[in-house]
């Protein structure tokens, strides 16, 4: 994880390996697996919302949650910014395709643009980018590994082709 600066960083585990969060101020800004673990990321005291970013994501990966309720800080204007909007919408269990969060996010031809968007999220899973899939539900790019997205949908309940 690299880019902007952040207050906070910690590590969780979880079955798909060391997920590595970020907060700055009171807002999640970051989420993403690191392989290996990093060393000694807590910077800071934990504050409220790094135990409530803990808590939601074991009630994610324990199957007890399914709908993310964090605040967050992205940095995006335009068309990615509606993207990731509209993949917050996208609920447990469910997915469309790149050519529909076009759609939904407001220009149907710009499929490619929701694929770019998708490949930009700062906080995968909580912004659910794993629920997106190609032409004929194939599954494709994902920033954490498809091993890693194809693991998600399937914890979801969604059919995926060996």
């Amino acid at each position: 994880m690299k880019d902007r600066t952040f207050d906070y960083r910690s590590v969780e585990s979880t079955p798909l390996g060391p997920l590595e969060f970020c907060l700055r101020g009171d807002f999640l800004c970051r989420l993403g697996f690191t392989d290996p673990a990093p060393a000694a990321a807590v910077s800071t005291p934990e504050s409220s919302l790094a135990r409530e970013v803990r808590r939601q994501l074991r009630g994610y990966f324990t199957g007890r949650l399914q709908v993310f309720d964090l605040p967050l800080d992205l940095p995006f204007e335009g068309f990615t910014a509606k993207a990731l909007s509209e993949l917050s919408r996208i609920p447990f269990g469910q997915t469309v395709s790149y050519a529909e969060l076009a759609q939904r996010a407001g220009n149907p031809r710009a499929f490619r643009a929701a694929g770019l968007a998708c490949r930009s999220n700062p906080i995968p899973i909580v912004i659910p980018c794993h629920r997106v899939l190609g032409r004929g539900d194939r599954l494709t790019g994902f920033s954490c590994g498809l091993w890693r997205k194809a693991w998600l949908l399937r914890h979801e309940g969604v059919a995926i082709a060996a």
